[in-house]
């Protein structure tokens, strides 16, 4: 595999991720009890949509020898995907009451949002 078809297969699979935040995101604002049990469909093609996006990012990270803590976008970059995990985290699960998983809800795109910037343009700012 060429390094271009691994950073569109990363590409692709950020978008899935994301589009699948969202998706699950509305579906916790709809519903007054939360989400449905973590055994959905849902949460399982998260979990396998999230590990082949991990695999392709340390893949891409080794093999152009851009690495976190070196590159100062990617380390703004890995810290901002870290922030989205947990924030993402509290919205669907972690959040004791609607009000507070909504708002993490919002934080959550807008860091996803942020991190989408930093992949494209590269610069912090």
């Amino acid at each position: 595999m060429s390094y271009l078809a691994l950073k569109h297969l990363h590409m692709s699979f950020a978008f899935l991720s994301g589009s699948l935040f969202l998706i699950r995101g509305v579906l916790m604002l709809r519903q007054p009890e939360g989400l449905p049990p973590r055994t959905t469909l849902l949460d399982r093609g998260s979990h396998i949509i999230d590990t082949i996006l991990l695999a392709s990012a340390l893949t891409m990270v080794v093999w152009s020898a851009q690495y976190p803590f070196v590159v100062t976008w990617l380390t703004v970059k890995v810290f901002a995907v870290l922030a989205y995990i947990v924030v993402g985290a509290i919205a669907l699960r972690r959040g004791k009451t609607k009000g507070v998983r909504t708002g993490a809800f919002f934080v959550a795109l807008l860091i996803f949002g942020y991190i989408l910037k930093l992949a494209i343009t590269k610069q912090v700012a």
